[in-house]
């Protein structure tokens, strides 16, 4: 009989299933699905768990011999039935599988994050994807069941789901990387405290990722403080390029462009070039001086420049905030969305005229923004996952001194996490105890 065993350490889960095109009435069992539990012999094995279907209850199908131990199917629940496809039958319509590792796997944005990028709305309906889950021990049950979710979904792109609790593991050949999991800030917590904690888990994922991930992975940084720790993650990852490492902060923009919307008595998707400048705190910059309205730019729109200045900046840096007291609990399923929004602005080409916001390194930056620091900044992107900075921005006297405190701000939690980055000492001198935005 088949055997899956489950370890607390690394269970991987492949999936092969090929079914986009109709083939002949003799090769209609052409669909079929693979799954495999591999097992780390560094960690402990429980006892295993048996397949509910026995081996002598399994016929094997038309031209497998059963008797052949090399084809026996491994099996995990329904699918110990396995079929293989003929070579002729595989389609040729499908690309090269992609890797991409999931930290925070077992949360609340996880949840809704995973079966979006399984379902091909990321990176489209003709990308196979394997998922690499990152929890912790206390997650590993959950873990368990986000795979089982998965596999129970049926999504034909998703061909491999791997779960773990050691980067080092759980990031191999990655070629995205998700990096949600954090440590929120608890009461009496000083922004300084939260930036030492979560400062030395991205610095160990910064690590994991520079010696096992592909040379070229692209790096999403979601977990709070995301500019510092998206610095942490990258200087301890000195093999893979500084460009490849994100911030989100997709979801400001969002929240912009909706507060704009609103304002004009507009559907959002008549905004256009918003950009968020700096931090992913409350010191974060909507843009509304480059930002446009069906083409026109918006002081042109909205006249009201004291409420632009005020009421809707406001907004923006606090929406979190807000959502919380209403709803209980922080963003995840539009934290999710803004992702999404964030991957596929660099796996699509840029429309003409517009660009998005995401938090970079500013080396080699066209603003004057010091370098060495990650900031949320105007990017356009070919859509072969790399960007450049946008140069046709203009600047007046308030977008310059909002801009120059944000940048502050972030030159000070750089100081204070040089201990985490290589560069010294750590200096805690923050100009204040500013909060995220989803912060009370």
């Amino acid at each position: 009989m088949a055997v899956a065993e489950l370890s607390p350490a690394y269970t991987k889960t492949h999936f092969t299933n090929s079914n986009l095109s109709y083939v002949s009435s003799s090769s209609r069992l052409a669909n079929h699905r693979r799954i495999t539990f591999r097992h780390l012999s560094r960690s402990p094995v429980p006892s295993p768990i048996r397949c509910s279907v026995t081996s002598d209850q399994v016929k094997a199908p038309v031209g497998v011999d059963a008797k052949d131990p090399k084809l026996k199917p491994e099996c995990f629940g329904v699918f110990c039935l396995t079929y293989d496809l003929k070579a002729e039958d595989e389609t040729k319509s499908w690309k090269k599988m992609i890797n991409v590792a999931v930290s925070g796997a077992a949360g609340m944005i996880s949840n809704h994050l995973l079966f979006k990028l399984a379902s091909g709305e990321v990176f489209g309906p003709d990308q196979p994807i394997a998922l690499k889950l990152l929890g912790s021990e206390r997650s590993f049950a959950a873990l368990e069941g986000v795979a089982m979710e998965l596999e129970d979904s049926l999504y034909p792109l998703l061909r491999e789901v791997s779960i773990g609790i050691d980067p080092y593991e759980v990031f191999q050949d990655a070629e995205w990387a998700l990096l949600i999991g954090a440590k929120p800030r608890g009461p009496g917590m000083e922004r300084a405290g939260l930036l030492d904690i979560n400062g030395q888990i991205f610095a160990e994922q910064g690590k994991a990722l520079n010696a096992v991930a592909s040379p070229n992975v692209k790096v999403m940084v979601v977990g709070n403080p995301c500019n510092t720790n998206a610095l942490i993650c990258l200087k301890n990852a000195p093999n893979i390029p500084a460009k490849n490492f994100h911030a989100l902060t997709r979801l400001d923009e969002n929240r912009a462009k909706c507060q704009l919307a609103l304002k004009a008595g507009v559907f959002y998707d008549k905004v256009s070039n918003v950009t968020i400048w700096g931090n992913h705190s409350t010191t974060q910059v909507p843009d509304f001086l480059n930002a446009k309205i069906h083409g026109i730019p918006v002081p042109e729109v909205i006249k009201d420049r004291k409420w632009l200045e005020e009421e809707f900046t406001h907004v923006v840096q606090t929406r979190g905030g807000e959502l919380i007291k209403k709803w209980g609990r922080s963003s995840a399923a539009s934290t999710a969305v803004s992702i999404v929004d964030a991957i596929r602005s660099l796996v699509t080409p840029t429309p003409e005229g517009d660009w998005f916001s995401t938090g970079v390194y500013t080396d080699g930056n066209p603003y004057g923004i010091a370098e060495g620091i990650v900031f949320s900044m105007p990017c356009r992107s070919n859509g072969d996952g790399d960007y450049e900075f946008v140069t046709d921005v203009i600047f007046d006297d308030y977008l310059r001194k909002k801009i120059k405190k944000s940048e502050d701000e972030l030159l000070a939690e750089k100081k204070c996490v040089a201990h985490l980055t290589g560069e010294g000492i750590a200096v805690c001198d923050l100009p204040e105890d500013t909060m995220l935005p989803g912060e009370v």
